[in-house]
């Protein structure tokens, strides 16, 4: 296991850091700033899970939505399409990542609020 000392990388939505990573995982802490939310993604090479930790929100994955307060967790698996959202408060999530490649650029954007719309690859 690899400990990170990394600082957070801003987001248009809030911000992330990473906490942990080993092979074939990774652990990011995730801040969502209130009445902010992130894009409609999916992922090619992972799956995720989220344990929100602090604040309320939404949470949704391939066309369920589930109320997001400390304690709800969530499963994405590879290729599910997801995204969360804060409401009244900033959203607070611990994200656990395995697969082969995990890595920022293995995202597909269906729908941004911040015009990242960019869909360039592959059919599951």
């Amino acid at each position: 296991m690899t400990a990170s000392t990394s600082e957070r990388v801003q987001r248009p939505w809030g911000w992330f850091e990473t906490l942990a990573s080993g092979p074939g995982y990774l652990v990011k802490r995730l801040l969502i700033r209130a009445e902010q939310r992130i894009s409609l993604q999916r992922h090619l090479y992972r799956s995720e899970h989220w344990v929100v930790v602090a604040g309320t929100g939404v949470m949704e994955c391939d066309g369920e939505s589930t109320t997001a307060i400390p304690g709800t967790t969530l499963f994405v698996p590879r290729g599910g399409v997801h995204r969360a959202a804060a409401v009244a408060s900033d959203l607070e999530i611990i994200e656990v990542q395995l697969g082969t490649e995990l890595r920022e650029d293995d995202i597909e954007r269906f729908s941004d609020d911040y015009g990242r719309v960019v869909k360039y690859f592959f059919n599951l």
